[in-house]
């Protein structure tokens, strides 16, 4: 017989009751409202979405990721393998409770990847977080920003999403350095967060992981370079070598599109 799943801690929430639960000394189930959200024995979507974010960015030094929610610690885990030394690793995560079991009862899932020196964890909406790097130009950029929430963009993205809307994917970019990934998992193929990535000015590719029921999808996008142009100035005989390229701007489009309305919207209902 199948041992009982013990609470180990429980938490009110606005959606319902957060527990944690264990089984024997390895399995963990978070709970939402009695809702199974995330459990120690299926993790490849988190290990994945880590994993592919990070590709482009093992060599390079002082990489700056964030990472949101933490869950149980295993996308984070992920990136860390990953990166190097010199990497630092900014976690959003709005409920202290999880930040205490990923530093208590769940660290050795993960190697302790909570109290790794690489990493900062606050207790913050992701989304106000990028939001207010986007509008700061004085604020150091993401090289990555790794969305692990409990629910992925779905088929039709609200103008209002805070993180999949077409409003938050501008800031999102803003916030990224140039080239800079944004890298989120999802269910299935979403045909309308492809349209609103390309609308705010990321390439992407889409790859598929798991086995069976578990397969989802995690997407890779790219921050691309603002849509300026650069012609030289002058000569060599006129200006000199090395003659500073002067900015044109681009041509203006036929019909301006009216801008999107933006409304704070609710958080994502929880994944699983």
């Amino acid at each position: 017989m199948s041992l009982p799943w013990e609470t180990l801690a429980s938490v009110d929430t606005p959606d319902g009751k957060l527990d944690l639960r264990r089984r024997g000394q390895k399995d963990f189930l978070i709970t939402i409202a009695g809702r199974v959200l995330m459990t120690s024995s299926a993790h490849r979507s988190e290990d994945a979405l880590a994993k592919l974010a990070c590709e482009g960015l093992r060599a390079k030094p002082n990489v700056r990721m964030l990472v949101s929610g933490l869950g149980m610690g295993y996308t984070l885990r992920a990136a860390l393998d990953e990166l190097a030394p010199d990497a630092h690793v900014l976690v959003a995560e709005l409920n202290p409770a999880v930040i205490e079991w990923c530093k208590g009862p769940l660290a050795s899932l993960t190697a302790d990847a909570a109290n790794d020196p690489r990493v900062t964890i606050h207790v913050v909406d992701v989304a106000k977080r990028i939001a207010n790097v986007a509008k700061n130009p004085e604020r150091a950029r993401f090289d990555a920003i790794v969305l692990d929430m409990y629910e992925g963009p779905q088929t039709n993205i609200r103008p209002n999403n805070p993180l999949y809307g077409p409003a938050a994917l501008v800031r999102t970019k803003r916030a990224l350095a140039v080239g800079g990934i944004f890298a989120t998992w999802c269910e299935g193929p979403s045909a309308g967060f492809e349209r609103e990535l390309r609308a705010a000015g990321f390439s992407f590719r889409i790859e598929r992981a798991g086995h069976g029921a578990r397969i989802h999808h995690v997407y890779i996008a790219h921050a691309l370079p603002d849509p300026v142009a650069f012609a030289e100035e002058g000569t060599e005989g006129s200006r000199g070598r090395g003659a500073r390229p002067a900015r044109v701007a681009p041509a203006p489009a036929r019909k301006a599109a009216a801008p999107r309305p933006f409304r704070r919207g609710q958080r994502p209902p929880k994944k699983r």
